[in-house]
């Protein structure tokens, strides 16, 4: 992988990230499912951004869909956000 693409393995878990306008972006479903251990952390996303009407909002309007690869190797738009983002959210 080249630096624009790379994984981040924190406690056993991957994290992709992707170097985006000069920052890295972090793949927010990854995040998720490393911070709750949810089985299926999309849709633990889902419901929390349905739940929380406030953190819907601020993830549809802060964090990007960028170009990440996934676990089969295809190139794939995804959620995305930098680290101050991340702990916002």
């Amino acid at each position: 992988m080249s630096k624009k693409n790379k994984l981040v393995i924190f406690q056993n878990k991957q994290i992709r990230r992707v170097w985006h306008n000069n920052e890295w972006y972090f793949s927010v479903i990854d995040a998720v499912g490393f911070l709750t251990d949810s089985k299926d952390p999309t849709d633990y996303l889902k419901k929390l951004r349905k739940r929380d009407q406030e953190i819907g909002l601020y993830i549809g309007t802060n964090c990007p869909q960028v170009e990440m690869i996934t676990e089969t190797g295809k190139k794939r738009r995804t959620l995305a956000g930098n680290v101050e983002q991340l702990l916002r959210i």
